[in-house]
């Protein structure tokens, strides 16, 4: 079986804009993989203009938003970095049982591969001044930062768009349907930072173990 690797558009966020992108392309990447009826849920971003489809699965949004969580934390500890995460269907299979255990391994069918360069720039001080240099460096501001937001806007529009046609173009390497309940098939999030060398050594070791995937940028 052949395991199909994405890798969407670079996004740049502050750290405040990181959990609604998350949730919006994770549970975009999810509903164009669910399994049979689902229960659809429009969402609109607070911060942005854009609506998205979850399948109205608990236990789905409570995984991505655990490893979400765990993002952010991340991220806080390593500001100002290039980090990149990772959502992973998988089927499982039972290996040949020994004496001691019967063995069940994971086989990866697809990752997609999300890539954050992450900012983070400090609350504009509220106090007031008089001084002109002060308002004018403050107006600055404001406008680079919503010229900085209608950028990422499109660009998340543009990764939405990838996984609609990525998730329509690419289906022959889908599993059958496990018997399994809920809306999705099983999926993992894998967090690191894109230097981290062990993340790129673990995604060459999925590579070798899935056989020569294709990759799509």
């Amino acid at each position: 079986m052949n395991c199909e690797i994405f890798q969407l558009k670079e996004l740049d966020v502050d750290q405040f804009e990181i959990r609604e992108v998350l949730r919006c392309i994770f549970h975009t990447i999810v509903f164009h993989r669910a399994l049979g009826l689902v229960q659809p849920k429009e969402i609109d971003l607070e911060l942005f203009d854009i609506t998205y489809v979850q399948c109205g699965d608990v236990e789905v949004e409570r995984k991505i938003d655990e490893k979400i969580t765990q993002f952010i934390d991340r991220v806080e500890k390593h500001p100002n970095r290039k980090h990149q995460i990772c959502l992973s269907f998988y089927e499982v299979r039972n290996k040949q049982a020994t004496w001691f255990t019967n063995k069940v391994e994971r086989h990866y069918w697809e990752h997609w591969y999300v890539n954050l360069s992450v900012a983070h720039h400090p609350k504009a001080d509220s106090g007031k001044s008089h001084h002109p240099k002060v308002v004018n460096a403050g107006e600055s501001a404001s406008e680079e930062r919503d010229a900085q937001r209608s950028g990422l806007e499109s660009s998340l529009r543009e990764v939405l768009f990838q996984i609609i046609k990525f998730g329509n173009e690419k289906k022959d390497h889908i599993p059958s349907v496990p018997n399994i309940e809920g809306a999705s098939f099983p999926f993992e999030i894998t967090i690191s930072s894109s230097s981290d060398s062990a993340f790129g050594m673990e995604m060459l070791k999925r590579m070798l173990q899935t056989g020569h995937p294709n990759m799509l940028s």
